[in-house]
């Protein structure tokens, strides 16, 4: 199964990695392979992790504050969000 990003989602995914690395160094990376590590669980567990609006899903960042929002169709998962938890919740709902 394949995945792709919504382009708001790819942009604070980048965002992110960047907020992290000017922290600390090899912060941005780390956080970017825990992102990368929840997509190859979603994209092999797609119905393990919670509905949480319509078919919207969302898998949890291990070590990060951070939900990945996902839909699943046949063939890919299409990943709406990278998603803060600490954050306005519902920005990401006029992309779907």
């Amino acid at each position: 199964m394949n995945y792709s990003f919504h382009p708001e989602a790819e942009e604070e995914f980048i965002e992110a990695i960047n907020y992290y690395e000017e922290k600390e160094s090899g912060l941005g990376y780390d956080f970017a392979i825990e992102v990368y590590l929840t997509i190859e669980r979603t994209i092999a567990f797609p119905k393990a992790w919670p509905i949480i609006e319509d078919d919207i899903r969302r898998s949890l960042v291990q070590r990060f504050p951070y939900g990945i929002l996902y839909s699943e169709d046949k063939e890919k998962i299409y990943i709406v969000a990278v998603m803060h938890l600490h954050r306005e919740p519902e920005y990401w709902k006029y992309r779907i």
